[in-house]
């Protein structure tokens, strides 16, 4: 992970853009593959645990440590919130 002070503001807008980008195509994704019937809820839960629990690993003192913890934050509320996944009461 690049040191942001490095960065010029253009080149994190443009990460930061390509990051919603991401977010939103993946989102779109897993609401498909429910609506579908391709995977189930528990599976396109499993799969944002898994990935918050891969960001969540990155060690504490290693570089992009707080990246890591803020990107596993976010999928966390991603699961908390329901925004990936229409739920039906669960």
């Amino acid at each position: 992970m690049p040191n942001a002070q490095n960065l010029s503001s253009e080149a994190l807008a443009t990460d930061a853009v390509s990051g919603a980008a991401a977010l939103s195509i993946c989102e779109s994704l897993l609401l498909a593959l429910n609506d579908h019937e391709v995977l189930p809820e528990r599976e396109i839960i499993g799969i944002l645990h898994d990935a918050a629990t891969a960001h969540a690993n990155h060690p504490v003192n290693g570089p992009g440590a707080a990246f890591h913890a803020k990107v596993a934050a976010l999928i966390n509320s991603i699961i908390d919130g329901g925004n990936s996944v229409r739920r039906s009461g669960t």
